[in-house]
């Protein structure tokens, strides 16, 4: 299993309506809005790094709203 942090930035006044929505996507196990250079921490899980890069974080990016995104894979 494959774990990653993905960070988003979002446009003024979406990340509730994106907290929302990205919560609902495959593969994301948490998802919070948090304070600082991004607005939402998502936290999530495939089974192939192929599958949490191209599933989440590409679905991720198309959400309306979303202005950058940043992804981190676990090396444990």
């Amino acid at each position: 299993m494959v774990r990653a942090y993905i960070m988003v930035k979002t446009a003024a006044g979406k990340s509730e309506a994106l907290l929302e929505a990205t919560r609902t996507l495959p593969g994301v196990t948490e998802a919070h809005v948090v304070a600082g250079k991004y607005d939402i921490i998502i936290e999530a899980q495939g089974e192939e790094v192929y599958d949490v890069m191209h599933s989440v974080a590409t679905d991720v990016r198309d959400l309306d709203g979303v202005a950058d995104t940043r992804t981190y894979i676990c090396l444990e």
